[in-house]
């Protein structure tokens, strides 16, 4: 079993929506041969005194204290297929549920409790959005509130600007890459699970106002208008 990551650079817990908070920090993974450096956010949804945790980021003990006060982790739930490298950690210390999709790539050798379905049982109160076209397991989960709130991993990104927990390296090389655009789909998410344009189809006619995605800024106001652009240039839907 692989050990369980330390954890590395973050910022503090805010709250962006009423009862949903947003941290970001920093990830390293091996892509293409190379170390990249880059940044990554955790999704916080508190239901009471529950709290669920979305594309999960380990946090240093300052941070774990500032969760705890907020309630206690219940649901730990993994959306995108490239995601999970800290699951284990939050499952292990709060013995949390762990959500995700059947044949996802396992992290820790960490499986999942219970299978995301559109239409089975939710860690909130959210609705799903299933991608069915993609080699890898992904989904989209939607809060009513605000006029709609939808929480993303990798396939929708709103990464404004190269922010200070990137390398300088990596920095420049996403940023040619392409990886540094508002309201767009991952590039690297594109390129190994090769979603097809019905999906995009289908999620266009969701509207949603906000988005908190994996990776990027929080896209608040406008944003299922924005990404309708998106999913016409990438896909032409």
């Amino acid at each position: 079993m692989e050990p369980i990551p330390e954890a590395m650079p973050h910022g503090a817990i805010i709250e962006v929506f009423p009862e949903i908070y947003f941290v970001s920090g920093t990830m390293q993974a091996e892509l293409e041969g190379s170390i990249w450096q880059f940044s990554r956010n955790m999704t916080i949804v508190r239901e009471g005194n529950d709290l669920t945790l979305i594309n999960t980021v380990r946090l240093n003990p300052e941070g774990l204290a500032a969760l705890d006060q907020l309630g206690k982790v219940k649901n730990v739930v993994r959306i995108g297929d490239l995601h999970g490298l800290d699951d284990a950690f939050y499952v292990s210390r709060y013995s949390a549920k762990y959500w995700g999709f059947p044949g996802m790539t396992q992290k820790n050798g960490l499986a999942p409790d219970t299978f995301l379905k559109a239409d089975g049982m939710m860690p909130f109160d959210c609705s799903l959005f299933a991608f069915e076209t993609t080699s890898r397991p992904e989904g989209i989960l939607k809060i009513d509130s605000e006029d709609g709130i939808m929480i993303a991993c990798d396939a929708l990104m709103n990464w404004m600007e190269v922010d200070g927990y990137f390398s300088e390296e990596s920095g420049a090389l996403m940023q040619e890459a392409g990886f540094i655009q508002p309201a767009n789909c991952g590039p690297l998410w594109m390129k190994v699970s090769e979603p097809g344009p019905s999906d995009f189809e289908r999620l266009k006619e969701i509207s949603f106002e906000h988005a908190l995605c994996g990776h990027g800024a929080p896209l608040k106001g406008g944003a299922s208008d924005t990404y309708v652009g998106t999913f016409a240039r990438l896909f032409g839907v």
